[in-house]
């Protein structure tokens, strides 16, 4: 997140989104992220306390991520376009219907990760803030029939809001039309709704482990639809800034574009195949995606690779990104996120090991300030995730 954020005021103006003078009006410490003016933390609060708000019971947290770019695919050969550029199922994607992929490159490796659901007439998709220019450039490349369409929705045009955290739920049913059961909305799941009035896209999906919503909503309108989630009185209602963010995702085991993964990794070392689908599914035996001789063997499976990414815990120490790994005297990996859980209250990581490492439970060492702190390959997520599931 470092290498992603600088104070304002040091090199060119950063883009403001529609929610800056409520962010400074609210206390916000604005950072420039991947070129975009967004808060870090909120005076009063602070990181670890936004943090644990988000995981408490009837809380809720509002982040504005209207850096993330969203964009719209339309034409008959939408979903056949897609499935060459991300590994996903998009094809078998049911109305309303999304799911996490990866845009891959000719090579196989990881361009960007993204989001995308049917939206009926067109592939609501959201890609990264700071991916966002180049993957455009990537689609580009590779749209050679006039049968497909890519929309980008502007930043001036579309903002994008995240409410997450067990009072989610609470906050918007009162805002909802009437009949809108959310108890029935799945997790991955998009539609088009109007909240409190105002037009909106909700996803059920987010970036924190969890249960929550990303709202898209018309610039104009971002700032009345975050003052009236604020406002609400079914539940405890904060803003949240980009580190606690950061420290949520880490806890939940997510990765973080440009640190866990770049162009230099795979789906496999990723320890993300599962994106491209189950073991005998279509993506797995019919993969059309780039770079799927990189990543699949001819009978779907995934192939043997040199490093994975895994998770760590046990070091007494924090260990930061770029922290050499070790086992013995050799050295076998690197860190690439960490921080000290909020939750926990014990220092977490996450990172790449060579393979024959990598399994839970091994004892690894961390080189933290030019000493050795040991540690060990932990399962992830560090804490448990509580997506949405539709009571049966």
């Amino acid at each position: 997140l470092r290498k992603q954020c600088r104070a304002l005021g040091s090199t060119a103006e950063p883009i403001k989104t529609a929610l800056y003078d409520l962010h400074l009006e609210l206390g916000g410490k604005m950072v420039d992220f991947a070129g975009y003016a967004l808060p870090i933390q909120y005076d009063g609060l602070g990181v670890k306390k936004e943090h644990l708000h988000c995981r408490s019971a009837g809380c809720a947290s509002l982040f504005d991520v209207s850096h993330m770019g969203q964009i719209k695919w339309y034409g008959s050969d939408r979903k056949t376009f897609l499935e060459k550029v991300v590994v996903g199922d998009i094809q078998g994607l049911k109305e309303n219907e999304g799911r996490l992929t990866l845009v891959v490159n000719k090579d196989g490796n990881i361009v960007d990760d993204a989001v995308l659901c049917n939206a009926g007439d067109h592939i609501y998709m959201v890609v990264n803030g700071a991916c966002k220019n180049k993957d455009m450039d990537h689609f580009r490349e590779y749209m050679t029939s006039d049968q497909v369409q890519m929309e980008y929705m502007g930043d001036t045009e579309q903002s994008l809001l995240a409410l997450q955290g067990d009072g989610a739920k609470d906050t918007l049913a009162p805002l909802l039309s009437v009949g809108f059961d959310l108890s029935k909305f799945p997790f991955m799941h998009g539609v088009y709704t109007k909240i409190g009035g105002f037009d909106t896209r909700l996803t059920r999906c987010g970036y924190t482990g969890e249960d929550g919503f990303e709202i898209s909503v018309r610039a104009q309108d971002a700032v009345p639809l975050a003052k009236l989630l604020l406002a609400s009185k079914t539940a405890s209602v904060q803003p949240c800034g980009l580190g606690a963010r950061d420290s949520l995702r880490l806890e939940a085991g997510l990765c973080l574009y440009g640190h866990d993964l770049d162009e230099n990794i795979n789906p496999v070392q990723g320890a993300l195949v599962w994106t491209i689908g189950p073991p005998g599914s279509r993506r797995r035996l019919e993969p059309t995606f780039l770079g799927a001789h990189n990543i699949l063997t001819k009978e779907g499976k995934p192939i043997k690779v040199d490093k994975k990414r895994v998770g760590l815990s046990g070091h007494k120490t924090p260990a930061r990104e770029g922290a050499k790994i070790f086992q013995g005297d050799q050295e076998v990996g690197v860190v690439t996120s960490g921080t000290v859980s909020p939750c926990l209250n014990v220092p977490l990581a996450m990172g790449y090991v060579a393979t024959e490492f990598a399994k839970a439970g091994t004892e690894l060492s961390i080189e933290v300030r030019g000493k050795r702190v040991t540690t060990q390959v932990a399962k992830m997520p560090f804490v448990p995730t509580r997506y949405w599931r539709v009571p049966e």
